[in-house]
């Protein structure tokens, strides 16, 4: 029997569904751009929003009107590229990135703030330190952090609920000057930092683990599950919102008191110093720390779990112990590095995941929809791949013609063109009907 879900726990689901987008990686992308968008601000945080919260908002939806995640959106595709996307995405948000960036995080909030010549030694023994207990932690998949994480988000939350109300009632600073990279297209500038949060990728995956908790709270029907996913996917969506337009503002009011800084996490550092002295700084950096322990636990067990389960070649253990040693060794690059190397990678990389949200939104419309699949993420990712290519710094003089590609949005209108033809193509005798 398929059961409905009281608004207790709708909401329970939604704050769910909040808690897994919101890593502490994420809360030190809207300060630093806040603070290099200056005057222009808003159109810099509307770009961001729109890739931070609102692709991930529309993925969701889309996974929910798919009946699931990355695999159910990938069925017009062949099954060895969707394992292809799928271990990208997990590489992604794993050992290549997203996880690393939690013990840097922990670096630059726990740590950095209290010593006097912070250097690469300290960085390592961090490093060594966070991820040995990563990996400890994660020998057991995680469970011992399971309760610890379900308190940490709400205090979590509840903490940049109060910065956010001090930054609105008492900001510590003024406007800073735009940025050169600002002054030009201030909102495609911010649409391309947006993609720093991975969370578009994350929602491929995520798709799939809340319709896992609907149907253990029993909920049966395809109809129902699609319902409560979208409820859930809004709820976490005007949480974002609202932690990132307060931290935008953050870094849109840290002249004077983050001059020197070069990342977010100093930004968030310096204004909590400012507004709560050294007691608001040591409630911060154990928090932050205690949230980047548990979002590294969760993905260094995601990809072990995920590792394993594809090629049955070794065991989970052996899997958690490469992860965490390879989080360690790419942490060392530091934040500045970690960031700046992700940046063509996912230039590359979110077109390809944008194709697929598209025409799983278009399918009712397509009459060939394998053709019309594959044409559109084929596209995408050619044109992601020069996107890329040029963020990398690349002279990519023969195509600089392209609409858009100064901009890194070559992908756009070719894609377009592509999605529009792929509506286009005639039914086939030979197409699978799923």
């Amino acid at each position: 029997m398929n059961k409905s879900l009281s608004t207790f726990d709708i909401l329970g689901l939604g704050f769910m569904t909040f808690a897994f987008f919101l890593g502490a990686g994420n809360i030190i992308f809207p300060p630093m751009t806040g603070f290099l968008a200056g005057e222009h601000l808003t159109s810099a945080m509307a770009g961001f929003l729109l890739t931070g919260v609102g692709l991930p908002l529309v993925t969701l939806v889309a996974a929910a009107l798919a009946g699931g995640g990355l695999p159910t959106m990938g069925r017009y595709l062949p099954p060895v590229v969707v394992t292809v996307m799928a271990t990208a995405i997990f590489i992604i948000i794993g050992p290549a990135f997203a996880a690393p960036r939690t013990g840097l995080v922990a670096y630059e909030m726990s740590l950095k703030p209290f010593l006097s010549h912070p250097d690469q030694y300290t960085l390592t023994l961090y490093t060594i330190g966070f991820f040995g207990l990563v990996l400890l932690l994660s020998l057991n998949q995680g469970r011992l952090l399971d309760a610890v994480g379900k308190v940490l988000t709400p205090i979590l939350l509840l903490l940049l609920i109060g910065l956010a109300l001090a930054v609105f009632i008492s900001p510590q600073g003024t406007q800073p000057p735009v940025s050169e990279v600002y002054l030009t297209a201030p909102f495609v500038k911010g649409f391309i930092e947006g993609y720093n949060t991975m969370d578009t990728f994350a929602a491929l995956i995520f798709g799939m683990f809340i319709l896992d908790v609907l149907r253990d709270k029993g909920v049966t029907d395809g109809r129902a599950q699609s319902r409560y996913l979208m409820i859930a996917a809004l709820i976490a969506a005007v949480g974002l919102g609202f932690v990132y337009i307060s931290l935008f503002i953050l870094g849109g009011t840290s002249l004077g008191v983050a001059d020197s800084a070069t990342t977010g996490a100093e930004i968030i550092s310096a204004y909590v110093l400012s507004l709560f002295g050294p007691a608001g700084l040591w409630i911060l950096a154990a928090i932050v720390s205690l949230a980047c322990l548990t979002t590294a636990v969760g993905l260094v067990s995601a990809c072990a779990d995920y590792f394993y389960r594809l090629t049955h070649q070794l065991s989970y253990r052996i899997w958690v112990i490469i992860n965490a040693l390879a989080c360690m060794l790419v942490a060392n690059v530091g934040l500045d590095t970690l960031i700046s190397v992700s940046v063509p990678v996912l230039v590359t990389c979110y077109p390809v995941a944008v194709a697929l949200v598209l025409a799983t939104y278009l399918r009712p419309l397509m009459r060939a929809p394998v053709l019309a699949y594959r044409l559109i993420m084929s596209v995408a990712l050619v044109f992601g791949i020069l996107d890329g290519l040029h963020a990398v710094g690349l002279n990519m003089s023969l195509v600089s013609w392209l609409p858009m590609f100064d901009i890194g949005m070559a992908w756009v209108i070719p894609t377009a063109i592509a999605t529009a033809l792929g509506l286009a193509i005639p039914t086939r005798k030979q197409e699978v009907q799923c």
